[in-house]
């Protein structure tokens, strides 16, 4: 309501308004379509059967299922993207909670942090990424080559964090947990939905190397194939609520609320932040202020306005400014829409997230990443 009194009054000149839209326009198309696609395969049992065979896997070692949860955390949200792994992943972390009798607040929190902190390599790990990519002009080779170094640093952080406060053995009640048993699929109906929307996410996941960045025709082209495998076989899944209608109208808002603020006062506050001088200094001053933004009103629309205040030729500060707004997104529950829907899942399964916990470890994590972050990027600059 707010972004549309913005366009009403005139503080956001319409022109400027419709650009905006255009230009996420592919993210609500992407936004949309996973979650659709998420939940169809929620309900087919893809993620339990994932979840089921993680934990068998880890043969009910923690240190060894750590390591299984950070690595596919970290692979697809690299891969894919980041509000895909919280789409696709945080349910398959929680489903993995009940059965072998492990705390959820871990396999969540490792989701949630991972979700940002692994979303620096590829330009489409994350949707600020394309749009950065597209600024400076570089191809997914040129990206990784100037990323790869502070997406390692970045995830070691997230590492010895998510280990220190969430998974080390004095806050957790027993040294081992319990390997659950293979699901079985039992009927025809079953198996029919298990496999078209499984299929349906390996043929996302193949995809977006082909469509780049239009994954939003990935997402709506699976999620369309595991619809009509419900049509078939149980319509009665199929509702109207299963398209976020809340998110798509808090994004919009957010990129009509952002830049009617950067027309009064937020373009030259975020100037003054990030200096002018190309160099380090510009580079740790981006990466703050992105960080700083991103957990007041959103990662999304901090991005664009950081954008806007710096330079075209100034690539560090600009690559800067994107480490903050994706591995420093983890301090608010609003900082990303990663951060959002984790949450919401949290809440939709039952798991209590203590607030003052939840921003008092992520502030020091996404200090802690950022910096490392952006020094290894300097150092292969």
């Amino acid at each position: 309501m707010i972004g549309v009194a913005c366009v009403l009054t005139g503080w956001l000149p319409r022109g400027e308004a419709i650009a905006n839209m255009r230009r996420i326009g592919p993210l609500l198309l992407f936004l949309g379509s996973v979650i659709v696609l998420a939940e169809l395969a929620r309900r087919a049992q893809v993620f339990d059967v994932i979840a089921h065979r993680l934990a068998i896997i880890g043969r009910g070692r923690y240190p060894a299922l750590f390591v299984l949860c950070v690595a596919f955390a970290a692979t697809t949200t690299t891969v894919l993207n980041l509000d895909t792994t919280a789409v696709l992943l945080t349910p398959v972390m929680l489903a993995l909670a009940r059965p072998a009798r492990i705390p959820p607040l871990p396999l969540a929190m490792t989701t949630l942090w991972l979700a940002n902190t692994a979303s620096l390599l590829l330009p489409v790990s994350n949707l600020t990424n394309l749009l950065a990519a597209d600024r400076i002009g570089l191809d997914a080779t040129g990206f990784a080559a100037r990323m790869w170094l502070p997406q390692l640093v970045s995830i070691a952080a997230t590492m010895v964090a998510l280990w220190l406060w969430y998974w080390r053995r004095g806050l957790r009640e027993s040294d081992r947990y319990l390997p659950p048993a293979p699901i079985r699929l039992a009927g025809a109906r079953e198996r029919t939905l298990f496999y078209t929307c499984g299929g349906a996410c390996v043929l996302f996941v193949a995809m977006i190397p082909v469509l780049g960045d239009r994954i939003g025709i990935a997402a709506a082209v699976a999620a369309l194939i595991a619809v009509a495998g419900f049509a078939i076989a149980d319509r009665r899944a199929l509702r109207w609520s299963l398209i976020p209608w809340r998110l798509l109208v808090l994004v919009v808002g957010l990129f009509l609320v952002v830049p009617t603020l950067s027309r009064y006062g937020l373009a030259d506050l975020m100037r003054a932040l990030i200096g002018t001088d190309a160099g380090p200094a510009q580079a740790y001053r981006s990466a703050a202020a992105g960080v700083g933004l991103s957990n007041l009103v959103n990662n999304l629309p901090a991005y664009t306005a950081g954008e806007a205040a710096i330079e075209p030729t100034h690539r560090t500060a600009l690559l800067a400014l994107l480490i903050g707004t994706n591995a420093g997104a983890i301090i608010t529950p609003w900082a990303s829409l990663a951060v959002l829907l984790c949450l919401e899942f949290c809440r939709s399964h039952r798991v209590r997230v203590s607030m003052f916990r939840f921003v008092g470890t992520g502030l020091v994590l996404a200090v802690v990443a950022t910096a490392g972050a952006v020094t290894g990027m300097l150092i292969i600059d």
